[in-house]
This record gives C-alpha cells, sequence and structure tokens, in this order.
C-alpha cells in the first residue's frame, strides 16, 4: 500500500473554485485505499465539521486544514494594485491546539484582513502557530514567488521565518508534480536544491480541485459562473493540466525522485491526530445577580410571576403543573437556557418591542409566568410534554418572533449583554442545483438563453426523497433522454452540468438563526462578515456545524415578523392620537366589535385572517370566540381546509358535535368535536392507545416525513394501540381514518422541489427547493380577490418532507406535482387536488411573458385562463416544500395558481391586529399604509379597502402630512387618512397606487382630481 496521503485538497466549499463534495472525496480517498485526508479549502473552515464526521464515519482519518492567503505587506493593507497580490500557506491541524489556532486565523483574516480575499500576514502567524504544520505551497508561496524573481537569498529569509515560527520538524516546501505547466519543473528543480542547501523537508502534493481527470473543463466552468468570461478563455480540451484526486501509486511513480517527499505525507498524517467533541451542549455565560444557581433563579422567577399573570399561588393545579415543570427542566439541566429567553424577552418588553413565541413551547406554564411566552397552557389545555418531557434527547427549542423594524436591537442587547464577540448570525450555503447548473453552465459555455431554458424545463426533481440528479432525469423524462442523444451541444451541457450540480455557490445568513456562545465565539467556531457586506457577523459552520450535531452552541431563533411592528406602531399612534393606553399583550379576548369586524368580511390588513379563502370563511364562521381564531388559522393554514365547513357547521348546530369514543370530548371539546390541531393528534395517541410521549412525537415525525414504511409501522401500532385501549377494530379504523389526513402532516398542502417559481420583478426562474436552500425570498406572482395578479413577496419557505404525490397535467401542457390535499382554483373555490375531476377547469396564468411585460398596464384582458384538467396520476414519493405568501395566500407555481402552503399557528397575533383594526380603524390601517411603504400594489389594495371601511383618503397636505401616512382626527366626519407622498416613489401619482381593479374602472380614477405626484407635492413645498 502505498504511503502517500493528499494533504492539499478542496473541495467545493472553496467557492466555485473546486467541484468535490466532502462524501466524494472521502469516499475517493477509502476507495484508492488510503487511510488519511487532509482538507484544505480556501481560506475557509465551511466544510470542516462535515469533513470531520463523514471521514470518521468511514474510517478515514480527518486532518482539518486551511490553503491560506498571505497578504504581500500586512493583513491590513488595502492599497489597490499593491494588496490585491496574495501569496499561500497550507496549514494542518497536529491536535485541538492548532485547531482552534486555525479557527483564529480563519476569523481574523475574514474580519481584518479581507481585500479581495481573507488574508493573514506575519502577525497572525506568529501568535497563532501552535499545534499547525506549514507547508508552502509549490505554486504560490512566497518562497516559490522569490525563486521565480532569481532572488533565493529572500526565499531563503522567508524559510528562516516558517522555520523559526512553526520549528524546523513543522515546516515543509511542497513539490508538485506537472511537466505540462510552463516553468514548473524548472522551479521543481529550484525547490528541492533550496530544500537541500537549507536542511528543510520536502513533502509531496498533487494540488486537488477534482476528482477526475476529466472533470478539469467543469471546473474550469465552475470558476466562470459568476463571471462573464467564456470557457475559451481559460482553458482548452487539449490542456494537459491535471489537478485531480490521482492515486498513491502514481504520487510515487510523479515523486520517484524525492521518495522522502512522498514518505513526509504518512508522517505529517501520523502527526496529526485531532479529536473534535461533538454534540456536548455550550450554553451562554449568564450571570445571576441574585447568587442563587441557575435552577433557584428560575424557580423564584416563576413564582413572581403567578400573581403577575393573574393566578394564584394557592391554586393547587397551577402549582402542581408549574412544579412538574420545573423538576423536568432541571433533570434536564436547561434551567441556563429558560433564564436567557426570558432575560431577551424581558429587554424586549421593557423596551415596547412587540414579540410572539411560536410552536409547542406555548404548553408551557413555566414560560408563561416567567413572561416568555403569552397563553395560558391551562386555560387552552396545552400539554408541557409535547414542548418538553423526560425522554426527549435534544434541548428545547424556543421560536422568538419580534416586531421586524426592532430585531436587530434585539440582537444587539445580546451583543451588549454577552459580548459582541460572543454573539453572531448563523451563515447559510445557497447551491447549485440541476437547472441552475444547466443555466449556469450554458451561459459560461456561451449558449443562448433559450438553449438552457429548454433543457432545464425538462429535469424534475426528487423522487423516493432524492433529490433529482441530471442522471435520474435522464432516465426518467423521456423527452430530455431524446435532446440528449440527438443533440451534440445538448449532450454537451448536460455532461458538464452534472459536474457542477450541488456545488456551494456563496455563503449567506440564515433567516432567524443566532448563537450566543459562553466565550469568545473564535474558541468555537470560525466566523466572518456577511458577503452582502453590512457588517453582520456570521459564522462559517452551517446550522448543523454550529449546533447539536456539531460543536454544540445554542441556536436561537430571532425573525423578524411584520406584522408585529404593524401592532407596535398602531398601539403608539392610539396614545398619541386619541390619548389611550393599549395594552396590546392583554386585551379583552371578548372584544364584540372584533368579532363582529370579522364576521362582516372586514379582515384586509389583517394578519393570517386576510385573503378571499379566509373572508368567506369567517363571514360564514361568525367567531364568537379566541378559540375559533386559532382554529381558522390551523386549519386554513395549514391545517386540513376541508375540516373548516365540517367546523362551521358544528359551531351554529351543537346537535351535529360527534365523539367517536367519550375520551376524545376532553381533547376535541373546543373544537366541536373536529381535530384541528398537532397536538390533538398526539393527545389521541396518549389517551387512547397508551402512547409515551416519546411514542406520540415519533408518531409525529413519521406522519411528517410520510414514509411509507414507518407510516405503515405506525399505523399498525396506533391500531393495535385502540383496540387494546378499548376501541373496537371498526372505531379504531374510524379514528385513523380521521387522523390520518390531518396529522401525515395534513398540515401541509406541499409541491415538489423542482417546482418552477417566477420572479414577479425580473422574470428570473428559481425551483422551490432552490428557494429553500439558498434562503431566497423572490417576489411571486399572486391572485388579489379581483382575479388579478401581482407581484408579492415569499415570507417563508420551509422543507416538509417526504410524501406521495400526485403529477397533475392541463390540457395546455401545464404540469405540476403536489400532495393530494393541496388546492387549487376551480369554478367553485379552491379544491383540493384529490377531489378534481378530470375536465374540470383550475385557474392558469394566461400568458406569463405577457404578464410581465403588462401586468400593471390597464389592458381589459383577464390574467387567468380556465385550463382544463386530462391528467392526475400518483408520481411516487418526494421530498415537498411549503411557501408562505401573503395577504392573498396563493402563488402562481408552473404557471398555475396554487393555494398558500405554510403557515405558522399566529392565532394571538391574528386577533391582536383583528382588535386594533376594530376599535381603532383609521390609525390601524394607517400603521398597514407606512409599513407598506414603497409597495405601489398592496399601498393601492388597501387604499380600495380603506375606501370600502368609509374612511377617505386625503391627497398629500403640506400642512397636515408627515413622514408617514397620517390620521387626521374628524369630529362629524370621522377620521381620515392623509397620504404620505414622501413614501411613494418618485414621480409615482397616487393614482399609481390603485389597484389594477380600479384602473380598469377609469370613471374612479378620473373623479379624484385631487392627486398628486411626489414630485409636485416637494415642488409645491
Amino acid at each position: 500500500m502505498s504511503k502517500f496521503v493528499h494533504l492539499h485538497t478542496h473541495s467545493h466549499y472553496s467557492l466555485l473554485s473546486a467541484l468535490p463534495k466532502i462524501p466524494d472525496l472521502v469516499k475517493k480517498a477509502k476507495s484508492l485505499g488510503m487511510t488519511s485526508l487532509a482538507l484544505t479549502d480556501n481560506g475557509n473552515l465551511y466544510g470542516a465539521i462535515e469533513f470531520y464526521q463523514k471521514a470518521k464515519k468511514e474510517g478515514v482519518k480527518p486532518i482539518i486544514g486551511i490553503d491560506a492567503y498571505v497578504a504581500v505587506r500586512t493583513r491590513k493593507d488595502m492599497q489597490a494594485g499593491v494588496d490585491n497580490r496574495r501569496h499561500r500557506l497550507v496549514l494542518l491541524a497536529k491536535d485541538f491546539t492548532g485547531y482552534k489556532n486555525l479557527i483564529k486565523l480563519v476569523t481574523y483574516s475574514h474580519l481584518e484582513g479581507f481585500y479581495y480575499k481573507p488574508r493573514i500576514d506575519k502577525e497572525l502567524v506568529e501568535k497563532y502557530h501552535e499545534g499547525l504544520i506549514a507547508i508552502a505551497p509549490a505554486f504560490s508561496s512566497e518562497i516559490s514567488a522569490a525563486l521565480k524573481m532569481r532572488d533565493k537569498e529572500k526565499a531563503r529569509e522567508k524559510i528562516a521565518f516558517y522555520k523559526s515560527v512553526y520549528g524546523a520538524e513543522n515546516f515543509y516546501l511542497e513539490v508538485t508534480h506537472h511537466p505540462e505547466l510552463e516553468n514548473h519543473d524548472a522551479l521543481m528543480v529550484q525547490i528541492k536544491e533550496l530544500a537541500k542547501e537549507t536542511n528543510t523537508q520536502l513533502v509531496a502534493a498533487h494540488d486537488v480541485y477534482y476528482l477526475n481527470p476529466e472533470d478539469k473543463i467543469a471546473r474550469a466552468t465552475l470558476t466562470l459562473v459568476n463571471t462573464h468570461g467564456d470557457i475559451s478563455d481559460r482553458i482548452t480540451e487539449d490542456d494537459e493540466s491535471d489537478f485531480s484526486f490521482i492515486s498513491g501509486e502514481k504520487a510515487e511513480e510523479f515523486f520517484k525522485d524525492v521518495p522522502e517527499a512522498i514518505e513526509n505525507t504518512s508522517k505529517i498524517a501520523d502527526e496529526c491526530n485531532l479529536e473534535l467533541t461533538l454534540g456536548k451542549w455550550y450554553f451562554p455565560k449568564l450571570i445571576v445577580e441574585s447568587g442563587l444557581s441557575y435552577d433557584d433563579e428560575l424557580k423564584r422567577i416563576a413564582y413572581e410571576g403567578i400573581p403577575k399573570r393573574g393566578l394564584s399561588v394557592e391554586d393547587p393545579e397551577v402549582i402542581k403543573r408549574l412544579e412538574y415543570e420545573l423538576k423536568v427542566i432541571k433533570d434536564k439541566g436547561y434551567a441556563q437556557y429558560f433564564l436567557v429567553v426570558s432575560d431577551l424577552l424581558r429587554f424586549a418588553h421593557e423596551n415596547n418591542i412587540l414579540t410572539n413565541i411560536r410552536g409547542s413551547v406555548a404548553g408551557s406554564l413555566t414560560t408563561y409566568v416567567t413572561h416568555i411566552t403569552n397563553v395560558n397552557p391551562l386555560e387552552y389545555k396545552l400539554p408541557f410534554e409535547r414542548f418538553l418531557n423526560p425522554e426527549r434527547p435534544s434541548a428545547p427549542d424556543i421560536d422568538m418572533d419580534f416586531a421586524d423594524n426592532r430585531r436587530d436591537d434585539v440582537i444587539n442587547y445580546a451583543r451588549q449583554k454577552y459580548g459582541v464577540d460572543k454573539v453572531a448570525q448563523i451563515g447559510t450555503f445557497g447551491t447549485m442545483m440541476a437547472r441552475g447548473a444547466v443555466r449556469d453552465v450554458a451561459r459560461a459555455m456561451g449558449y443562448p438563453y433559450e438553449k438552457a431554458d429548454g433543457i432545464s424545463k425538462l429535469i424534475p426533481m426528487g423522487a423516493q426523497g432524492f433529490p433529482m440528479t441530471i442522471d435520474r432525469a435522464l432516465e426518467e423524462v423521456a423527452d430530455l433522454k431524446k435532446i440528449y442523444d440527438e443533440d451534440a451541444d445538448t449532450k454537451k451541457i448536460i455532461d458538464m452540468a452534472k459536474k457542477i450540480e450541488g456545488c456551494a455557490r456563496h455563503i449567506s445568513v440564515h433567516a432567524a438563526g443566532v448563537v450566543i456562545a459562553p466565550e469568545p465565539l473564535e474558541e468555537f467556531v470560525p466566523i466572518q462578515y456577511d458577503t452582502k457586506g453590512d457588517n453582520k457577523i456570521i459564522t462559517q459552520y452551517d446550522m448543523h456545524g454550529v449546533g447539536e450535531d456539531g460543536v454544540g452552541l445554542l441556536k436561537f431563533d430571532f425573525l423578524g415578523i411584520k406584522n408585529l411592528s404593524i401592532l407596535a406602531d398602531s398601539v403608539e399612534r392610539v396614545k398619541k392620537i386619541e390619548n389611550v393606553d393599549i395594552d396590546i399583550e392583554n386585551i379583552p379576548v371578548d372584544d364584540t366589535k372584533t368579532f363582529e369586524m370579522l364576521a362582516r368580511g372586514e379582515t384586509i390588513g389583517l394578519f393570517q385572517l386576510n385573503g378571499s379563502g379566509m373572508t368567506k370563511f369567517l363571514k360564514e364562521l361568525k367567531p364568537s370566540t379566541i378559540h375559533d381564531i386559532n382554529a381558522m388559522v390551523a386549519l386554513y393554514r395549514p391545517g386540513p381546509l376541508e375540516s373548516i365547513p365540517q367546523y362551521i357547521e358544528r359551531k351554529h348546530d351543537a346537535s351535529k358535535v360527534r365523539y367517536l369514543d367519550p375520551r376524545l370530548k376532553d381533547i376535541l371539546d373546543r373544537s366541536f368535536g373536529v381535530i384541528t390541531y398537532q397536538d390533538d393528534v398526539m393527545m389521541i395517541a396518549i389517551k387512547l392507545a397508551g402512547y409515551s410521549w416519546l411514542e406520540a412525537d415519533k408518531l409525529r415525525k413519521a406522519m411528517g416525513k410520510k414514509i411509507p414504511k414507518d407510516m405503515q409501522e405506525q399505523k399498525e401500532k396506533l391500531l393495535k394501540g385502540f383496540v387494546k385501549g378499548g376501541l373496537s377494530e371498526k372505531k379504531a379504523n374510524e379514528l385513523w381514518v380521521l387522523i390520518e389526513p390531518f396529522a401525515a402532516y395534513g398540515f401541509n398542502k406541499c409541491l415538489t422541489g423542482d417546482t418552477k417559481i417566477v420572479n414577479s420583478k425580473d422574470g428570473s426562474v428559481s425551483t422551490i427547493k432552490n428557494i429553500y436552500e439558498s434562503n431566497l425570498k423572490p417576489n411571486v406572482f399572486s391572485l388579489s380577490s379581483n382575479y388579478s395578479l401581482s407581484g408579492r413577496k415569499i415570507n417563508a419557505v420551509m422543507e416538509n418532507g417526504i410524501k406521495e404525490v400526485f403529477e397533475l397535467i392541463t390540457r395546455t401542457g401545464k404540469k405540476i406535482k403536489a400532495t393530494s390535499n393541496h388546492p387549487f382554483l376551480t369554478f367553485d373555490g379552491w379544491t383540493n387536488l384529490e377531489k378534481l375531476e378530470l375536465g374540470q377547469r383550475i385557474a392558469t396564468v394566461r400568458d406569463m411573458d405577457y404578464l410581465l411585460k403588462n401586468h400593471e398596464k390597464d389592458n381589459g384582458i383577464s390574467d387567468i385562463y380556465w385550463d382544463g384538467v386530462i391528467s392526475i396520476k400518483k408520481a411516487g414519493q418526494e421530498m415537498t416544500y411549503d411557501l408562505t405568501v401573503n395577504p392573498d395566500h396563493n402563488f402562481v407555481a408552473n404557471d398555475i395558481i396554487v393555494h398558500n402552503s405554510h403557515a405558522a399557528s399566529y392565532g394571538r397575533v391574528a386577533y391582536q391586529t383583528s382588535y386594533m383594526k376594530a376599535n381603532f380603524p383609521a390609525i390601524y390601517m394607517s400603521s398597514v399604509l407606512t409599513a407598506d411603504s414603497g409597495d405601489v400594489e398592496k399601498i393601492g389594495e388597501t387604499i380600495t379597502g380603506c375606501k370600502r371601511m368609509g374612511i377617505p383618503i386625503l391627497p398629500p397636505d403640506v400642512n397636515e402630512s408627515f413622514s408617514q401616512f397620517t390620521v387626521i382626527k374628524g369630529e362629524k366626519e370621522g377620521d381620515k387618512i392623509v397620504l404620505d407622498s414622501v413614501c411613494l416613489p418618485l414621480r409615482t401619482s397616487v393614482r399609481d397606487v390603485l389597484p389594477l381593479s380600479l384602473k380598469r374602472e377609469r370613471r374612479m380614477a378620473n373623479s379624484l382630481p385631487w392627486l398628486i405626484s411626489s414630485k409636485e407635492f416637494r415642488i409645491k413645498i
């Protein structure tokens, strides 16, 4: 077996510079009989944790390193024409000390030395040298540069410096074998002579940028993805250079004249013995001023909060529940986490930053009395165990929402509290998926857009839970295989795209994730600035690398929500205009005005309760309690839409409420016997089938992923449990029928990852999977209540597990894959796919190209076309995704209008927005208008809504207008809203913000002679 070890290896985390994925690198090394492998990406540690884990799993020793950029002067020098040049230095971690020094070097190279590339310098090299082995690369080191300039003395000086820093035993000169490159052989002769003269060790290397020789052009193409260069400018097919992953035998052949250089690769591998402890939690270092332990402090705060929440310490139910929760928290060791979250929320509350807490944490009484959550779980019958139970192996997860215009204030508070060096947002990577790879490759290779577009549209995504590869698409799509076989250009594009699909192309900021470390972050993870240039500090490890499966930093979700900003603004306006103090967290939940308004269908501007579909149901429901609001939010979005009519019917006719078993009444009484929440399913499994909480959670996860094998196992287990628990087989099966469509994440009406979404702003096309993985938030087309299509921003995208999907095909050839419960718009309203009939008409886009160019014009042409369904067939199991698009809760996918899929349960916030609108309509609507400033379409729709409510909308006025939309108090005629010209786009008249429905009614527009452009308004001032 060869002694050669690859010590200079790049993965796709050397962004747009190398091809290999981490698993492929490890697999290649193992297949060649190599027991050790180094990863040395360009100036970063993005792949370090993934590499460590994959290599360990495969029995290959992981050697973590970097291919560092070295500044020609100092890292802080940034003079154009001088400091854009740099040298290279390969550094490998011998042990944990070396690994931590790599983190520091990478961190400071990004935070202090970034100039075109992240650079280290002499100062950093000297400061963070322990535990490292240094290799001067043959191509680009300072030593090689000196030799190329025939300055041998300078080369000697550099060698002496590095030896003095790292020790002679830890410094090597690299030799490579590339006789095809000009002057390479001569340079290698000089390096070998210099090594002998200075008694410096040599090490053999074959710098790896791709796995196989035939991948050469693909790698060159990859480097052109973000440029407008042509592949012919960079490399030709007869180029003989080779930077592939060579075998040990080939390496020994290449370096037979310097066998010691081969032996030194093995020697270095033997000296590198890094062991990382992963999966151990590190909580933020919180100082408890009382001097109590974390558990005692949490208990003290909890008991102090009981009367503040209007509860009694004499109530045995309260005390029993609280003591139980506190014991579980103490036994699990999580009190510190609860205290940190409580402190963050305390800061928010004291600084009038509106918050909302999502998810199962609402079932905790401890979080309620410590003012983390605002829902009393005893009143709403929410179980604590859904959030945290003794059997749960992972840490609790509390998702925090903040008013989006104040979210950064909370993050800054965390920085001040724990130290700016201990808080960062989490990095995430955008990757190139199959369609994107085809488009990028075609562009780099000089093909026209139409060529790439035609090929990419034929590529589906995913089957049996695996992302679709181009190879698999060729097997499954006959049309794609046909043009691949018959058209030489198509074959060339596809063959090239196969090599780059899946590569990371950039790092960005996770939408919500924030980490808080007990020590400076550089002790745990490498950090850098966000590449967008706004000086946000982000981690180089993604959420998997920083979290429970990685280095163990606790992740906090800080999500910004616009509706919370609107609420806070409206409360402040009420104080200024009406001199009324509104405690939005403690408003009455039985407000008659609020329910009457919802029953009338006045929902524009509300959170989660707007849109034509929801409005229709609210008018039928006539909600009378906040439980109705919670249920509607859960059932409509993301719950089982088909259950809403049953809920409405039972609310108005109690005789129709039925329970298959008396034990269900305690679980479903507030929802009239309709399974409404995910908690309902879990409680049914526990109460009627004898499940433990851990088993119930496994049931939820199995149904969420909907893997057939797991689903069948859970069904059999649950049915046996029901029978053992006292149900007849018939009733057990009947109950399963009620559970299955709901809990099979009936919550989520999902689409497959290959679904195409057109950006309404620029016409670019992305898949849902790419939008999800790249953390994008493009504008999409959405159908408003007047049946016109306009641009809307995607609020959220989430992955929802593997589910059975069906392919729907229309008469005009439009295709889409969706779950059976995904709604499509028909003449009769939204109808689930499973209930569609062949020949039935569904809403599609009449002409997307025309729409992109003309959707704001008054052309009298309908935006939609009622296309006929000609085929619905099973399409296997695929990973599925949800989108949230407000306010109309629908979007255009594959040129078909589909229903909004995902949204979290925000019943409380929905009620709060309803309360403010019902009681202070003009003020609330002025806050909505202000929040949407600059969005012409949304402002126009809101103005229309105000007019329907009888709220006059006045033109900008030099005596009345402020920097925001303004409310003028009216003694007799009621309040009026004065438009804010400053917030409207320059040279846009107020007439331009009228919605399409009003544009089409020109007589209405012409009846408003007071409308004045923002530019004219400024001139008059």
